[in-house]
């Protein structure tokens, strides 16, 4: 078995104005990356348009139409503060989505033992009608939404590493008790959700919100001690990660302090999970992540774990 590898190069045209730290720049350096010879038994394929029968499973039709209206000929239109449209952003968007429901297909098929999808924008903050913090579809959510209503799936976890809080997960899959929802982050921090007590309407959700300066240690205690013995129990068929990287020590956007090798750990223990609870099966997509440097080195090992972990 192999690790799936999903991108495509429209997730280079979507721009965002000049100074955006969720910029281009970031798929060239996950590309570069993995471009190196420890990555060619990658299996590499091409991220489809995600199809919008997909996506109304976790946005009203009303939402995908205005996001569709307002893509620009040119330059950008501002959709929230730090959210803008650019002429690519309708096609970018799509493939985002169409890599992580191509990887669920692919994983659960038995084609490969797990995938990566290298794809923005990203999706986590992206609530059931308001797009925000760089996200149009709730990618991940959407993912998970089509794992049960394609392939019959009753129980499917998602587990969001990224510093920010995936309120928009959490929006969207407030009322879904098939779907449990897992997330540490920093706090106090944008979005300023992701309280201990938010649990969702089936106690199907988990937030441990970390202190700004925690390493390391104290996160994996927070994962070990709460977050995966819950979902032990559960044991969910599926394991989407929303993977986002801007909780590393040198991310500007945030203060915890992960280092490259914390993200190979938490990684390794979802591996864990996913072996004792569903036969490995892992989807992992992009999310946060704003240092280049340390963007390009946590990306490389996380996959280079599912790698390791898939043969």
């Amino acid at each position: 078995m192999t690790t799936a590898y999903y991108t495509h190069p429209d997730g280079y045209t979507h721009v965002n104005p000049p100074g955006h730290p969720e910029q281009v720049a970031r798929l060239k350096a996950i590309e570069a990356a993995l471009s190196a010879p420890g990555f060619a038994a990658l299996d590499r394929r091409a991220a489809p348009l995600g199809q919008i029968e997909a996506i109304r499973r976790a946005h009203p039709q009303v939402y995908v139409d205005s996001i569709r209206d307002n893509i620009p000929d040119e330059g950008w239109v501002q959709v929230d503060p730090d959210t803008a449209l650019s002429p690519g952003s309708w096609n970018a968007g799509l493939r985002a989505v169409g890599g992580v429901t191509s990887a669920i297909d692919a994983v659960l098929d038995g084609e490969v033992a797990n995938a990566f999808v290298g794809m923005r924008p990203p999706g986590h903050h992206a609530k059931r009608a308001q797009a925000m913090g760089f996200c149009l579809f709730a990618n991940a959510a959407i993912g998970a939404l089509h794992a049960l209503e394609v392939h019959g799936l009753d129980r499917v976890a998602i587990l969001d590493f990224d510093v920010h809080h995936g309120n928009g997960t959490q929006d969207v899959l407030w009322n879904e008790s098939r779907i449990h929802f897992a997330s540490t982050h920093q706090m106090p921090l944008f979005p300023g959700t992701g309280a201990a007590h938010e649990r969702g309407a089936y106690l199907q959700v988990k937030n441990v919100p970390l202190r700004e300066g925690t390493g390391g240690p104290e996160m994996q205690d927070a994962w070990d001690g709460q977050i995966f013995p819950w979902l032990a129990e559960w044991k969910p068929e599926l394991i989407i990660v929303s993977a986002g990287f801007d909780a590393h020590q040198r991310d500007p956007l945030a203060g915890l302090h992960w280092t490259t090798e914390d993200f190979g750990w938490i990684t390794d223990r979802i591996c864990d999970l996913a072996a004792d609870c569903c036969g490995g099966r892992v989807v992992s997509t992009l999310e946060g992540g704003y240092d280049l440097e340390a963007l390009a080195e946590s990306v490389g090992l996380h996959v280079e774990v599912l790698m390791e972990r898939g043969a």
